[in-house]
């Protein structure tokens, strides 16, 4: 039962708030450390299965899992989670021969795992066991046992899972991690998994937004100023590209430029009024980075051109493209 509450001390509260991150950081230095072969076949393991792989675990580690399984499957690896005590209910059909499947318990004697270990022994479904206890039926059953090291829990009856449940995590992040990095798994890669909210937004290229083909505001030097106002016009942008008979980006006329000619300005040419060598973005780059230069430089456009044909416009970026699209 739950007694009065005390009245606040706070220096034995944030020295309590200490203890428990400097415990559950050294546990983690001791699970650095500890981490060897059976790491490196987890991952072979998870590689080679042509399936998914299935987490689980009961209680904390179930939350812990859940967390796991849904970094795995943002990252490249295909995973799910499947609940222990529903998996004896029916939900082991969720689960393929060509799968591996991921258990977590601290005890390695979870009784709720005892199904989903049976299945994966029957069906010959690789078993990798995560647990802290030394031959536990988890991990004497398991093709792949990853042994947490010994540490204590950081709560103060020693009870309470938290150093466990910090290890288990900042393990499955180590894994996820890992089969990235072997996949050589890109940004462009990670935002065909997040297309949407702000992650979304920070990782949309260029060329994801910018306008091109017959969107494209261009002119020549020869050009009269007057056909070149009728394209800036047309097109809508505030700007217009010049380029060179290689269809190289040579210039840029805008509004600045227009005010600063205004006298005769329907009588010169194009080559008269322009801002020679503006600035570009690759189609390849981040939007934010193209808002970035927009920013630093107080323009509202940027002409994009592709790594494969420098110089030559591909498209066009407006200020307005990455406020729509959330790019901040």
């Amino acid at each position: 039962m739950l007694t009065a509450p005390h009245p606040i001390d706070s220096e034995a509260l944030l020295a309590a708030g200490r203890r428990v991150i400097e415990t559950e950081a050294a546990a983690l230095g001791q699970l650095a450390a500890s981490l060897g072969p059976s790491f490196v076949e987890a991952i072979a393991r998870i590689l080679a299965a042509p399936g998914r792989t299935i987490v689980s675990g009961m209680g904390k580690s179930g939350h812990i899992g859940r967390k796991i399984a849904a970094t795995l499957a943002s990252t490249g690896t295909p995973a799910m989670f499947v609940h222990p005590a529903e998996a004896s209910h029916g939900d082991l059909g969720m689960i393929a021969p060509e799968d591996v499947i991921l258990l977590l318990s601290n005890s390695g004697e979870t009784p709720e795992l005892a199904d989903l270990i049976a299945y994966s022994r029957r069906f010959a479904i690789p078993l990798i066991g995560v647990a802290s206890r030394p031959g536990s039926t988890l991990l004497r059953q398991s093709d792949v046992a990853i042994l947490l090291p010994p540490a204590p829990e950081a709560c103060s009856v020693g009870l309470a899972p938290t150093t466990s449940t910090t290890m288990t995590l900042a393990l499955g992040d180590a894994l996820a991690v890992a089969l990235m990095e072997h996949r050589h798994f890109t940004p462009e890669d990670f935002r065909g998994f997040h297309p949407g909210g702000k992650l979304g937004a920070r990782l949309t290229t260029v060329a994801a937004l910018m306008h091109g083909g017959e969107e494209l505001p261009l002119t020549t030097p020869e050009s009269p100023m007057a056909d070149a106002l009728l394209e800036m016009s047309h097109k809508g942008f505030g700007v217009v590209g010049v380029t060179d008979p290689a269809g190289r980006l040579v210039g840029i006329v805008t509004d600045g430029d227009l005010r600063r000619h205004m006298a005769g300005l329907l009588d010169r040419r194009v080559a008269e009024v322009m801002t020679p060598g503006p600035r570009t973005i690759s189609t390849t780059a981040l939007a934010s980075e193209a808002l970035g230069v927009m920013n630093a430089n107080k323009i509202t456009t940027l002409f994009a051109v592709a790594p494969g044909a420098p110089g030559v416009p591909a498209g066009i970026l407006h200020v307005h493209d990455c406020l729509r699209a959330g790019v901040v």
